[in-house]
């Protein structure tokens, strides 16, 4: 039997691992290195050296631990606790000015409001975890309530501490960062891959994302990825600062590194010189950027502020130029989206731009179109920039064909004839023929079948336009009253597909309350909105009995939202539709308080693998989290349960050898007081 490692080597051992971290430190985050890269190369051999002929030493947060073992399977799914909020964009000065003075309206102040500025990197945003100074889980953005586990890419980039540094730091530390290449590292890795005849790849954007979204770590770990960190988003065990400015500075004192680039102004002149310096630096700058970010820096006033929609009132991102080109505008057309609005779509002659060929635009809705004065047979000027939506930017008056006429808004629906109406103050014109109106009734029920609401397996968009258009369904309700005799009759569906319907119809009558708010499709309420509507309030019941101004008391949610939120459940039709949704069997546990989701499950992990009989790897999760647990997408000893459906693969092996806890997929359900 091997002996345990001596006090001295474990003594050494953790002089080498401070040695380690402190000057790593000193070179990705304080860019002012201490020592040459070879007496650096040394010391994580002589660590590596030590760990060998002591494994009982090594530890996850190890330096020698960063490239990480072997591929995973799948990514697993991680809900953010925080929403990862999109920003409102600004392409010219007069947006900045109304950016401020919304700000300093809202806040009913004339004083000059002091702002965070940093560049707006052009990367892929992640969110880490940090649990009592380590490392434990890394995840992308996804769709800003629910990423995707890239922990074991994240711990291969040298830039990212395994474990923090100093102390004061929280107990439970949530930081948002972004994940990029240098411009100088993408084009070296391009030169290799192009000098193998591997794949290169278009941009570095497209190069980090790429990478992060690797299934075998050692991939990730070869390319120059590198993460500046612009935030933290929640703390457990210890206050933040009270400035975003001053957040910053402790997370660089705990070795996580932050732009050189961040600077704090005072007032609208302070942002726009801002926006003119970095403008003139950015060809000088190691890696791309595609504008600056102004955040106001003051927490209490963004909190003050709040957000509206999926974006902060508190922040903007000013955009720099984007790529244009000329075309023509060949017709204008409406478009009635699900909650029943109103959009111009200029149809052009197709160009190429921004790396894309475009043949739509979006003029927004009829205030847009009037003031920018578009009219079919016009020379525009088309404005492209990344993944940005398409947009005409102005019109080439000289070039106008004669007899051209200006456009206005119908007084009918396109879709369903009904009355088009406009409420004072909005810019948004809406059909008033709400579930009745086919174009809104197709789109509130694909929503509604969709896989992150109801998941209706087998409902696809053409099935929703058939059933729609035949009159089978008139609401949401009505798909639990469709039998397999008439779907059978539909096109390309028979007997065998028509039962196979109904039964995931019947699987999917048993959902969350987050899912079931989502599905609903309330104007503005997204996923994290739902989800922080149905932990807060925990029953439907108690959310439609909610005054507006209950509902404004959620976090993240503002009163246009409350306000849309309560109108949409004391409405009479939609009231219906959901009395019939659940006594037609629609069902869902009670959310559970946030100290009975801890009890209940305690934080334990679990892992599944294989494909379970009675519900979707998504639905399990929700399940697991709804309680207070956690998913992870890989086994290790510190996974508590492994749940194992059909055809299970290695993972199930690893829980083997490891003696883990092995739950079917009965026992499983047993646990959430659910049967097969």
């Amino acid at each position: 039997m091997k002996k345990p490692a001596p006090a001295a080597v474990r003594q050494r051992v953790a002089q080498l691992r401070d040695a380690i971290e402190h000057h790593n430190y000193r070179y990705h985050v304080l860019d002012d290195p201490e020592i040459p890269d070879s007496a650096f190369d040394q010391l994580v051999r002589d660590l590596r050296a030590l760990e060998q002929d002591y494994p009982e030493l090594v530890t996850t947060d190890s330096p020698t631990q960063r490239v990480g073992g072997a591929p995973v399977e799948a990514f697993a799914q991680v809900r953010h606790r925080v929403p990862m909020l999109s920003l409102d964009n600004a392409f010219s000065r007069e947006e900045v000015l109304a950016f401020d003075r919304r700000v300093r309206e809202r806040l009913e102040t004339e004083r000059a409001i002091r702002y965070l500025c940093e560049p707006k990197l052009d990367g892929l945003a992640v969110s880490l975890t940090y649990r009592h100074g380590s490392l434990e889980i890394g995840a992308t953005r996804g769709d800003g309530a629910v990423g995707e586990d890239v922990t074991h890419n994240i711990r291969t980039i040298q830039s990212v501490p395994l474990r923090l540094a100093g102390n004061g730091f929280p107990e439970v530390l949530d930081v948002r960062g972004e994940v990029l290449m240098s411009i100088a590292g993408f084009q070296e890795m391009n030169r290799r891959a192009e000098a193998k005849g591997e794949k290169v790849f278009v941009n570095p954007r497209n190069a980090a994302a790429g990478s992060l979204r690797q299934l075998d770590p050692r991939l990730a770990a070869s390319r120059p990825l590198e993460v500046f960190f612009y935030g933290a988003a929640f703390a457990e065990g210890a206050r933040l600062p009270g400035r975003h400015s001053e957040v910053l500075a402790a997370l660089r004192s705990w070795g996580l590194r932050t732009s050189p680039e961040t600077r704090v102004v005072e007032g609208v002149e302070g942002l726009l010189a801002y926006y003119e310096d970095i403008a003139a630096k950015r060809p000088k700058l190691r890696y791309q950027i595609d504008g600056v970010v102004y955040k106001v820096d003051s927490l209490a006033e963004q909190r003050e502020l709040g957000f509206i929609a999926r974006a902060p009132r508190w922040a903007i991102a000013h955009k720099f130029p984007a790529e244009e080109e000329v075309t023509k505008v060949r017709a204008i057309e409406w478009q009635v989206g699900r909650t029943g609005a109103l959009t111009p779509v200029a149809r052009l002659e197709p160009v190429f731009v921004g790396g894309a060929t475009v043949s739509n635009a979006t003029l927004h809705n009829i205030d847009e179109l009037r003031r920018k004065d578009v009219r079919v047979g016009d020379t525009v000027v088309l404005r492209r920039a990344g993944d940005v939506i398409p947009e005409v930017v102005r019109v080439i008056l000289e070039k106008r064909p004669p007899a051209t006429r200006s456009e206005r808004l119908p007084d009918r629906c396109p879709a369903c004839g009904s009355d088009v109406e406009r409420e004072e103050g909005e810019a948004v014109a809406r059909c008033t023929g709400a579930l009745v109106c086919p174009a809104q009734l197709k789109e509130t029920l694909r929503h509604f079948a969709s896989r992150r609401a109801m998941e209706i397996e087998g409902m696809g968009s053409k099935l929703v336009d058939q059933i729609v258009d035949q009159g089978l369904v008139k609401d949401a309700a009505g798909f639990y009253r469709l039998r397999a005799e008439a779907l059978a009759e539909l096109d390309r569906m028979g007997e065998k597909s028509a039962a196979k319907l109904v039964q995931s119809l019947e699987r999917s009558k048993t959902t969350t309350l987050p899912r079931f708010l989502f599905a609903l499709g309330i104007r503005d309420v997204g996923e994290a909105t739902a989800e922080a509507l149905a932990r807060h309030f925990r029953t439907l019941d108690r959310l439609r009995h909610a005054t507006a101004a209950e509902i404004e008391d959620v976090p993240v949610i503002g009163p246009v939202t409350a306000a849309h939120v309560h109108a949409f459940l004391r409405e009479p039709r939609n009231a219906r539709v959901i009395d019939a949704l659940v006594q037609l069997g629609v069902h869902w546990p009670e959310m559970p308080s946030v100290e009975e989701a801890s009890m209940e499950l305690g934080g334990k992990t679990f892992v599944l693998t294989g494909t379970l009989a009675s519900l979707s790897r998504d639905e399990a999760g929700d399940l697991i989290r709804a309680r207070g647990g956690k998913v992870s997408g890989s086994v290790s000893r510190k996974t508590d349960y492994v749940v194992v459906g059909a055809d299970a693969g290695s993972k199930l092996k690893k829980a083997g050898e490891l003696g883990l806890r092995l739950l079917s997929e009965e026992e499983f359900l047993a646990l959430f007081g659910r049967k097969r």
